[in-house]
Formats: structure tokens, sequence, C-alpha cells
């Protein structure tokens, strides 16, 4: 089966060639005309609504003799936590990062920075000087180093 021949782009009466990113100008979304014009149907929930509505949703969770009512959530933790206890690595890693996450202990936080020495405080000055002349000469010669066009309103 043969595919249509395409008209040549003088053939159509413009210079406008359709290819790759440049789809036929009849089929482009109309100036003022939204891609989707109904928009999100009302009352559609996002995937963090959902997540969160399953997860507090109630279930009976048997512990021992007795049984209870929890959260999906309250579940989920505490069968992390009894796998954990049974020796499971895997688990046991999910619990640590999970509590080190949500938890406040600063552990894992960077530590408190030493007081620089002499030669450190010496770059840190070579460079700050550095960077004062870099602006003071493009605040004198605008056309060094900015290859951007200045932009007026």
């Amino acid at each position: 089966m043969k595919k249509p021949k395409k008209p040549a782009a003088n053939e159509s009466g413009s210079d406008y060639e359709v290819g790759y990113g440049k789809p036929p100008r009849h089929t482009r979304f109309q100036p003022g005309r939204s891609g989707n014009p109904r928009g999100r149907p009302k009352g559609t929930n996002n995937l963090k609504t959902d997540l969160m509505e399953e997860l507090d949703e109630k279930i009976l969770v048997r512990e021992g003799e007795q049984s209870r009512r929890v959260s999906k959530q309250r579940a989920v933790v505490k069968t992390l936590v009894a796998r954990t206890l049974k020796g499971d690595a895997r688990a046991a890693g999910l619990l640590i990062t999970l509590m080190m996450r949500l938890s406040d202990t600063g552990e894992g936080a960077p530590e408190v920075a030493e007081p620089l020495h002499d030669d450190e405080h010496e770059i840190l000055q070579e460079f700050e000087d550095r960077v004062r002349r870099d602006e003071a000469s493009a605040a004198t010669d605008p056309s060094e180093g900015d290859d951007s066009p200045e932009v007026t309103s």
C-alpha cells in the first residue's frame, strides 16, 4: 500500500513545511481555545487525597486474642515494626529511615563548622576581592561578560 503523496510547500500556497514539531496549521489549537476545554471533572481527587483517605479507613486487626479497629496506616506501621522485631533486615532499614525522616533528633544534620584558619581566611578574601572587581568591571563596561541582550521596560 502506497502512502499518499504530500503536497509540496509551494503547491498548497504557503511556504510552511509539515514535519516533526510542525503540525498542519488546520489541526493546531486555535488561539484562545484550550486543548482540554472541559478540564478535570469536579469531584476527582488527586493521588495524595486518595492515599490519605485510604490510609484513614479503619480495619479489624487481631493482636493475640483481641481484635481492634485501627487505621490502615497504623496497621502498616505495626506490621513494619513486627517484621523488624522478627529480624527482617529490609523492614529494619525502612523503619530506621522512616524514623530518622520523621523524628527531629538532629542526627544526620551537618556538624557545627570549625573556625577558619588564617590561610582559609586569605583564600576567602582573595575570592571576595575578585568577585567585587568582576562586578565593578561589568558595571562600567556592560558589553563584556554578558552575552544576553539587555531588556528594558
